[in-house]
């Protein structure tokens, strides 16, 4: 395929990425495919991946103004728990087998378009919210934590898995768990990033015109989300991610 085509291929496929990504976080439904289909091999596919989410996570953030004010504390403490699972994903992938991977991979994509649904019919209101004890709080820290590795290993789909546990562990309307997901996905990616450059082949100039993409798309979904209704979105996408993750299967146990 032509250089050219190839650019305009991934900025397209980038766009409806990054807007995914912003509303519900599951941006390689398309993205990681889409670098699949040039021929990229899926682990070098993921850490491409990666490093045009982190535009994603860039431009919803930047467009998350509104709903991030007055929770930057629980922003903050998501953010850094899941950087710490984050190291420990990156070294997984770093050192575990590619074959390994691929196998893995339709699960977690699957997984994630349940947990997505699942999430959806589990939202906490505040007025039956319980105080969080301490082993509540541990709990849903280990879950952040875990959900952190996971983006460090395989940063798609990653998103569902996060906004899965927020929507069901805190009180905060959906756009702000959403919010504090993307900001979340964005710092673990830049960490698991750095740690990728020095571990992995990551395809940089594939990733360029990815990035513009996603950073479009990741802008314009916070913006977006405010006005779609959110069962419908997020069943949608859940069905998607399901549909992507039987398809993984076939072509990793059956080609």
């Amino acid at each position: 395929m032509h250089a050219v085509l190839i650019a305009g291929y991934l900025l397209i496929a980038g766009t409806i990425a990054g807007f995914i990504s912003a509303v519900a976080g599951l941006a390689s439904l398309i993205s990681y495919p889409v670098l699949l289909s040039i021929g990229v091999p899926p682990v070098s596919a993921n850490v491409t991946n990666t490093a045009a989410l982190i535009f994603t996570g860039l431009g919803s953030t930047m467009a998350s103004g509104k709903e991030l004010h007055g929770h930057r504390r629980i922003m903050w403490h998501v953010a850094l728990v899941a950087m710490a699972g984050g190291i420990i994903g990156c070294l997984i992938l770093a050192y575990a087998p590619s074959s390994s991977f691929e196998k893995v991979v339709p699960f977690m994509i699957f997984g994630a378009g349940v947990a997505m649904l699942v999430a959806g019919q589990h939202t906490v209101s505040p007025k039956n919210r319980q105080p969080d004890g301490v082993v509540k709080r541990g709990l849903k820290n280990g879950a952040i934590f875990l959900v952190g590795i996971y983006i460090g290993y395989f940063g798609a789909a990653a998103g569902i898995f996060l906004l899965s546990i927020l929507t069901v562990t805190l009180t905060t309307p959906f756009v702000v768990s959403n919010a504090i997901k993307n900001f979340t996905s964005f710092m673990t990616n830049i960490l698991s990033l750095i740690i990728y450059a020095f571990t992995t082949k990551v395809y940089w100039l594939l990733a360029v015109p990815l990035a513009v993409g996603m950073f479009i798309g990741g802008y314009m979904g916070p913006i977006a989300v405010r006005h779609v209704p959110v069962k419908l979105t997020r069943t949608v996408i859940s069905i998607a991610a399901m549909l992507l993750g039987l398809y993984l299967f076939y072509t990793a146990y059956f080609k």
